[in-house]
């Protein structure tokens, strides 16, 4: 775990993604269209990409995409979405230092 939190400590929106998860890409999109731009990990490209999914898993987020806000896992599609739904995505990102107004 502790090479995930070194990951998610380099910016304010980290995002481990699969390039074949449609579900992913959609997340992705999402963030960058609001003008973030995440760092984005492809666990099926990356070496030891298993061995993170697996220590991802293992702290409650066992979904991809897994997406890191201010170094907090929100979770995955559906937790970004209902933030998304109910305004507070943004304000998340703005805490974060992901955006500016």
């Amino acid at each position: 775990m502790e090479r995930v939190n070194a990951m998610v400590a380099q910016r304010p929106v980290v995002i481990f993604s699969k390039t074949s998860c449609c579900i992913s890409h959609t997340i992705k999109t999402l963030i960058r269209d609001l003008g973030v731009n995440p760092v984005v990990y492809e666990l099926d490209e990356i070496p030891r990409g298993r061995e993170i999914e697996q220590a991802l898993s293992m702290v409650g987020c066992p979904t991809m995409p897994t997406v890191f806000i201010g170094g907090e896992c929100v979770g995955g599609a559906n937790e970004v979405m209902s933030l998304q739904l109910n305004g507070s995505l943004k304000k998340k990102l703005i805490r974060a230092g992901a955006l500016w107004l």
